[in-house]
């Protein structure tokens, strides 16, 4: 596990809700829940880990997985969501691919 795992948030989306090429819907309100079930305030500039549940061509589980800065929805659509994920260069991979890095 690298340091970065340890030390940065890490949620749950969607990332079929990307309204950006790198750009993803994160929340509605100013809390997400992490992966440890502990609510986290979201605010501008903070550095979180997002994923989503994948499986490998085995259909053994592979999960989804970034690394962004939040920032507020600023987009014009989807006004409804306070919240956007804006990804990093390495993009989406899946968590088998993070030991390459």
């Amino acid at each position: 596990m690298t340091d970065k795992t340890i030390k940065t948030p890490k949620v749950t989306v969607d990332f079929n809700a990307m309204i950006a090429c790198n750009l993803v819907l994160l929340s509605k309100t100013d809390f997400k829940k992490d992966s440890n079930q502990n609510t986290i305030k979201l605010k501008e500039g903070m550095k979180i880990c997002v994923c989503m549940e994948d499986e490998d061509e085995f259909g053994k589980p592979d999960n989804l997985i970034a690394y962004g800065t939040v920032e507020r929805n600023n987009s014009g659509v989807f006004k409804t969501c306070k919240w956007n994920i804006r990804i990093d260069e390495k993009g989406i991979r899946h968590e088998s691919e993070l030991n390459n890095d």
